[in-house]
């Protein structure tokens, strides 16, 4: 009886509304990471092509189980304002890209046939009960298991074939909005009487969602393409924080900035993320550090389906400063949310169990430090390094460091030397007065690969690696 109880009484209270716990924010002694759920945090993970809630035959309870098992935080999600064509950037069993009759999303079928993609159309005056009840069972799943859920509201349509399949597209509704090309949708004074549509979708979603410790609002994904305005975006984020200040409740509010790198100008001062795609090497990071705010990496992609590339881009993201890495995982797919999909060697990116094991070794050293309290301290580092090398660090006045040294080929670099003999590359680190533990550590097979302890008078001390191949991480600690 008293087990039975016990039981009862973590089921329940897994169940509350998790605003008794503050949402995520930025942690108050470093603003470049996240305080959740009282504990300093850090976004590592590898999560499904976006269409967990409107794919009707993505299992999503699954997917949010495999993601915990394999120690990842975090799931990027769509709205489903936005949907793709089985086609779209040649991905196999798009998970964006839902069957015939298996969409769901935000706003109700009418009881006119003529939906681009089977069914009938959709009435943007009427809401989905049943989307809404999935997508907050998505929710509160993800929150069960520790997983925070990036909403992503909007996307632009890349091409025709996507804005085709759009609700928002006259063809689509019921409400005669929305006949304009797909360049107009975002913005404020020539989408065709979509800006009303949109903020009453984007109020309808903070509301339901209001009760979530475990989330943070995307305004839209790669504005940069498809003809959406700065003016717009700014809009929108006005509306999440008008509606939440009416609601009592606050979550942060990212904004997608650029692919690879660009400096933030004229930053909305309620966005508190700042995210990038495909930043590798993450020069953003420094070009950005000062705004005080995340910088994260939220998309991966496009640098062929072996696993190195990914895993160099999160640590080198990670410790240059950012605070968030989340990689599009291919191999998560309805039927295969446990993350084991064989996709073809044309997939866009990559991801396996392997990998994310490398993502979860990343997350596990950098929550080993105290690394709130540490900054990008490159200055503590100097090497005489091969061309296409690059080493990075996080350093604390303490002597806590941890350093990450990669080469392999890169965007900009394709014929560097990727193997290193034992004692080939050399550091000079320079470390207060004390007694130091130093582990190197092999970030493909997920371990310590040496490790000493060095009494230190103070000043530089010249390290020198072990044997690896393309990448390779330093833990420096105090020994205690």
């Amino acid at each position: 009886m008293r087990t039975s109880l016990r039981t009862l009484v973590f089921v329940l209270v897994s169940c509350l509304p998790l605003l008794a716990r503050e949402p995520l924010r930025l942690h108050p002694e470093n603003l470049h990471y996240f305080l959740f759920r009282d504990k300093p945090t850090v976004i590592v993970t590898s999560g499904e092509h976006y269409g967990a809630v409107l794919n009707l035959d993505f299992n999503y309870a699954h997917y949010l189980e495999t993601l915990s098992r394999d120690g990842l935080n975090c799931t990027r999600t769509f709205s489903g304002a936005y949907c793709e064509h089985p086609s779209a950037f040649s991905i196999a069993s798009n998970t964006l890209a839902p069957l015939p009759g298996r969409y769901v999303t935000l706003w109700a079928r009418s009881k006119v046939p003529g939906y681009a993609n089977s069914g009938n159309k959709f009435d943007l005056t009427q809401w989905d009960k049943a989307y809404f009840k999935r997508l907050t069972d998505f929710v509160s799943e993800a929150s069960r298991r520790g997983v925070i859920v990036e909403m992503n509201l909007f996307c632009p349509f890349y091409e025709e074939s996507m804005w085709r399949l759009s609700p928002m597209n006259a063809i689509n509704n019921i409400n005669n909005v929305g006949n304009v090309a797909r360049t107009n949708v975002y913005t404020l004074d020539k989408n065709g009487g979509l800006l009303l549509v949109q903020e009453a979708m984007v109020r309808k979603l903070v509301t339901e969602l209001k009760d979530f410790d475990n989330l943070y609002y995307e305004i839209c994904n790669e504005p940069y393409f498809g003809g959406v305005t700065l003016e717009w975006q700014g809009r929108i984020a006005d509306v999440i924080l008008e509606t939440e200040a009416k609601l009592g409740v606050r979550h942060l509010i990212s904004q997608n900035i650029a692919n690879d790198k660009a400096v933030v100008e004229k930053p909305h001062p309620g966005v508190s993320i700042f995210n990038f795609h495909y930043a590798s090497p993450p020069d953003t990071v420094a070009m950005n550090y000062g705004l005080q705010k995340v910088i994260g990496d939220n998309e991966t992609g496009f640098r062929g389906t072996n696993d190195g590339p990914y895993r160099m881009e999160a640590w080198d993201f990670m410790v240059a400063g950012g605070g968030l890495f989340n990689h599009l995982d291919y191999s998560f797919v309805a039927g295969f949310e446990n993350g084991t999909f064989v996709y073809p060697a044309s997939q866009p990116g990559g991801g396996n169990p392997l990998l994310r094991r490398q993502f979860k070794f990343l997350q596990d050293t950098l929550k080993s430090f105290d690394f709130v309290h540490m900054r990008p301290g490159n200055d503590n580092i100097k090497a005489e390094l091969p061309a296409g090398v690059s080493v990075r660090a996080l350093v604390q006045d303490t002597g806590d460091c941890l350093v990450y040294v990669r080469s392999g080929p890169d965007r900009d670099n394709k014929n560097v030397k990727t193997r290193f003999e034992a004692g080939e590359i050399a550091l000079k680190v320079t470390l207060p007065a004390g007694k130091f533990q130093i582990e190197w550590l092999d970030t493909t097979g997920c371990r310590v690969a040496e490790k000493q302890v060095l009494a230190h008078n103070g000043g530089a001390y010249l390290l020198k690696a072990p044997g690896f191949q393309d990448d390779i991480g330093l833990a420096i600690r105090p020994y205690r």
